[in-house]
């Protein structure tokens, strides 16, 4: 019971700590690698987003009836 509120508890302060990353308010004052290396600029918002995603897929969040793939109709 105890390691399973832990858990939660990781995952919600993840999920918001890479929601504060991504939105970003201090318009690029935290930025922990430049955006203008080439290949690599941009893989701390991708990890951001990531966070963010799993923390949504833990709590329940199904975000594949929004965006999964549509039935192919064949004709």
């Amino acid at each position: 019971m105890e390691r399973t509120k832990f858990k939660t508890i990781i995952t919600l302060l993840g999920g918001l700590l890479g929601l504060l990353y991504i939105l970003n308010p201090s318009a690029g004052f935290i930025e922990f690698i430049p955006d203008n290396i080439p290949f690599i600029g941009n893989l701390d918002e991708a990890t951001a987003m990531m966070l963010v995603l799993g923390c949504l897929r833990y709590f329940g969040v199904d975000l594949t009836k929004w965006f999964g793939s549509r039935k192919k109709t064949i004709r």
